[in-house]
């Protein structure tokens, strides 16, 4: 505008250059974990004999460093990229940005220490204990200041569409993350959950289902609305589809996380609000699916040649892909086939592999260039990662469903007399195990992928010059003038602060309408008078259980079908749980529900089985744990946790603490001498007599329905 003065200013390329490579180095670090752990699921040797190196402790390790590592940087170098260009600012503090950078990568190496440790709190993507929460909390709060910050110092007047998916993860994931982490610590790294339980698995997948919604979908949908019209040089298709694709995405999205728990002993009210708002959700998914591709209308000839678009496109499809199926999979008659199934694994991958993973080596290979002001180093070479990720997708994802099927229709089949046709749990695992070699080939061949992305990336900035400041400028942001007729959103796009209260607001509404009540309202979570809290030995033993990530494949779980109680005995309660903290239902099973496991072996079965799993379960494809029997348990710290647990509500009586190691040592003495009389010498404080004391003791609070095919 002529006679307009311009303001002189730069964007920091930097920032963005070290999340970047960061979130290739985590990615494949995160990557090869998992091409490990897959191949441990049917080679029990890749486990290597060691207990940091076992599946239940890298499984946590994988997911951590491909979502929190992977994900979360590149989530951070698009960010902080496109973010100060669409308000023509600099971020509002580079302190700020490098310590939201170092501090990262600071909670990803403690993760990656921590979990082999086994030093984990069990809950799906919340698996670090209670002092790196902290971490988290102020290094996520310093991210979200940096934002707001800039959008304050503006020079455009409006938001556009990526930054409102970006304030609304900010303050959903901050919200998520402390409510989900409320703990009491017993020690620098143990703690227990402030809930028990129900409440727990309830305010857990209203986490874990959001943590995908709000750190793995809504970031990189701002991205795709900044991203894929750049890459296409294309308008976006609908503003007013983005505006509802926005607010119903965010208002919805809050309310589905109880679909993790169908049929489960979450009360019925809950279940059926999950249900229905996830069948709800397919609407503004697939909203913003539509947005994305027609985006590309008239750019289908440069999709064929352009390896960036080619990303995009598989990375969106399957959003919409992940985003039909799980609303599917929240319908009862479907989760009643598909839940602890294979199912469930291809689901994730689908989004993770295609939409998270696809659309961020998209957005590398578009960054890259412009950063170091050169051409990508090869097409071609990008046009083959192409290939070998998507059929990596495709070798990784088919055979677990087929996985799925198989196991649900074996669990369920019975024979004509009306017993269980399959009766051993170990023959599904058998009949996949075809399955899941074909599913670590298809994660080898999407490892490799990733490693020509490196390569190329080198080459790249190698022919190249990087700017580390890349200058700009624009006029100031001018005081507003009230139009007449202006459109309502419009005004909102010009108040960040305001918008954000509004997106805050809708995501609590859902959250505060599911959890409140079943926390606050006692016949949600009906009590047993039977079910007596964990004895001190139990206690070391269930803690043990959760250090070995025993969780990762096996569920406590016994839903109402009439599959499961013949196999594995009575229903689950409610009840049961109220002195489970935290509650450990599992997502998957891969070995044989435990709820009910109490009682069902002696004392040298669960010793063999330790030792050498297929000495009890011929063709068992679990790990063996020999350690547990000559590893020695530190019981020093039984005290305080009883202590802790009692600030939490748990009857131990007064001054229990100070009696607790001596019950210990009784009950450990006793099962020394049951297992000596069954020719096996352990010593009472061995990790192993811990772990027997705890599933000796499951299930066994209520008078069990005996199983007619155990």
């Amino acid at each position: 505008m002529p006679g307009t003065t311009l303001e002189q200013f730069s964007y920091d390329n930097k920032i963005v250059k070290y999340f970047g490579v960061a979130t290739i180095a985590w990615g494949l670090v995160g990557m090869l974990v998992g091409v490990i752990a897959a191949t441990q699921l049917f080679l029990p040797e890749a486990n290597l004999g060691n207990p940091y190196t076992t599946f239940g402790r890298i499984r946590p390790l994988h997911t951590n460093a491909v979502i929190f590592a992977f994900v979360g940087n590149a989530i951070f170098a698009g960010i902080y990229y496109s973010m100060p260009r669409l308000l023509k600012t600099p971020m509002w503090s580079k302190a700020l940005s490098w310590f939201h950078f170092w501090g990262w990568q600071l909670i990803i190496l403690l993760a990656a220490i921590t979990l082999p440790l086994g030093l984990t709190t069990s809950k799906e993507y919340a698996e670090l204990e209670w002092p790196i929460d902290i971490l988290i909390a102020i290094v996520w709060v310093a991210f979200g200041a940096n934002m707001i910050g800039a959008l304050i110092k503006r020079r455009e007047k409006h938001m556009y569409v990526a930054i409102w998916f970006y304030l609304a993860s900010f303050v959903t994931v901050a919200v998520l993350h402390i409510f989900n982490s409320l703990a009491l610590p017993v020690s620098f790294f143990k703690s227990y959950s402030a809930y028990a339980g129900v409440q727990d698995a309830l305010v857990q997948w209203w986490y874990g289902h959001n943590a995908v919604a709000f750190f793995l979908t809504t970031p990189f949908l701002g991205l795709m609305y900044y991203y894929l019209p750049k890459a296409a040089n294309r308008p976006v298709y609908s503003y007013k589809l983005s505006i509802v694709h926005f607010w119903s995405l965010i208002f919805l999205y809050i309310w589905a996380g109880p679909h993790h728990l169908l049929y489960t002993a979450l009360p019925e009210w809950a279940q059926v609000l999950g249900t229905v708002f996830s069948v709800m959700l397919i609407a503004p998914s697939w909203g913003g699916m539509v947005n994305g591709l027609l985006t590309l209308r008239g750019a289908w000839d440069k999709v064929r040649v352009d390896p960036v678009l080619k990303f995009m496109v598989v990375a969106v499809t399957a959003y919409g892909m992940s985003t039909f199926e799980g609303p599917l999979l929240s319908l009862k008659n479907v989760n009643a086939i598909a839940h602890y199934t294979d199912w469930i694994v291809a689901h994730v991958h689908i989004g993770g592999l295609g939409w998270n993973g696809f659309f961020t080596f998209a957005m590398l290979y578009w960054l890259w260039p412009k950063m170091w002001k050169t051409n990508l180093y090869s097409t071609k070479l990008a046009t083959t990662h192409f290939w070998m990720g998507t059929i990596g997708i495709i070798f990784y994802a088919l055979p677990m469903y087929v996985a799925a099927l198989t196991q649900s229709l074996m669990w369920k089949e019975f024979t004509e007399a009306g017993r269980l046709a399959y009766p051993n749990f170990l023959e599904t695992v058998i009949q996949i195990k075809p399955m899941y070699m074909l599913r670590a080939f298809g994660g080898l061949l999407y490892l490799a992928g990733a490693f020509l992305l490196v390569y190329n990336m080198v080459k790249t900035a190698q022919q190249g010059k990087f700017m580390a400041e890349e200058a700009d400028e624009a006029p100031a942001l001018k005081p507003h003038v009230p139009v007449e007729g202006e459109f309502w959103h419009r005004a909102w796009e010009r108040k960040p602060v305001f918008f954000t209260v509004l997106a805050t607001i809708a995501i609590l509404i859902g959250g505060a309408i599911e959890i409140i009540p079943t926390i606050l309202v006692k016949s949600n979570v009906p009590t047993i008078s039977s079910v007596t809290p964990y004895t001190p030995l139990e206690l070391q033993g269930r803690d043990l259980y959760i250090s070995h990530g025993c969780v990762g494949c096996h569920s406590q779980m016994i839903r109402p079908f009439r599959s499961e109680t013949e196999r594995f005995g009575e229903y689950s309660k409610a009840g049961e749980f109220v002195y489970d903290r935290p509650f450990l239902w599992g997502s998957k099973r891969t070995g044989p529900d435990l709820h009910r496991e109490g009682g069902k072996y002696p004392d040298s079965w669960h010793y063999h089985h330790m030792v050498d799993p297929t000495s009890m379960s011929p063709g068992s494809l679990m790990p063996p744990y020999p350690w547990l029997s000559t590893n020695i348990m530190d019981h020093s710290d039984v005290p305080a946790k009883i202590r802790t647990l009692q600030k939490l509500g748990v009857p131990y009586p007064e001054g229990y603490d100070e009696q607790a190691n001596a019950d210990l040592t009784l009950q450990a003495n006793k099962i020394a001498a049951n297992l000596k009389t069954a020719g096996v010498e352990v010593m009472p404080e061995s990790e192993m007599v811990a772990l027997i004391a705890y599933l000796q003791r499951l299930g066994t609070d209520i008078k069990k329905t005996t199983a007619s095919n155990p």
